[in-house]
């Protein structure tokens, strides 16, 4: 390249950066820090009161899992965790919830390409990854603690 390409380069990128709308860091911390809480205070009073219903612990916490994936299933399916998200950031995208929305987005957004081909292929377009790297972690993982805690 030539030093006029590169200064044009430059001072492109310095015109760019100058017209770029600063990010409100602070607020957008505190919003997720908020709506993050709020989701997982929301698990955790489903939690308490599975616990209270006299529940095993093990029982109550898969049962609250589970409860908060079908809650941030349908919020999607309705439109609601998409606009959550939107405003609160990682604070929606981070819980549980945030995996349920996405494994329903995409299905959502696909399903005019029909069952397989649509829903089924794009529903772990995102949350593909997720599975398997976690599947592996936890071989992993699992073996090394049969070789280590014999």
């Amino acid at each position: 390249m030539t030093r006029a390409t590169v200064r044009e380069r430059e001072s492109y990128a310095s015109l760019a950066r100058s017209h770029q709308p600063s990010r409100p860091a602070l607020r957008n911390l505190a919003v997720a820090f908020v709506v993050g809480g709020a989701i997982c205070g929301a698990g955790q009073l489903i939690l308490d009161y599975l616990v209270a219903r006299r529940i095993p612990f093990v029982q109550a916490s898969s049962m609250t899992s589970t409860a908060m994936v079908i809650i941030g299933a349908f919020l999607t399916g309705i439109g609601i965790y998409d606009r959550l998200g939107a405003f609160s950031g990682m604070g929606a995208a981070l819980p549980i919830t945030g995996f349920a929305n996405s494994m329903v987005s995409p299905a959502i957004e696909f399903k005019r390409e029909g069952f397989i081909l649509g829903v089924s292929a794009r529903m772990f377009q995102i949350a593909g990854p997720v599975i398997v790297y976690g599947s592996v972690a936890a071989v992993i993982v699992s073996i090394l603690r049969v070789l280590v805690f014999k």
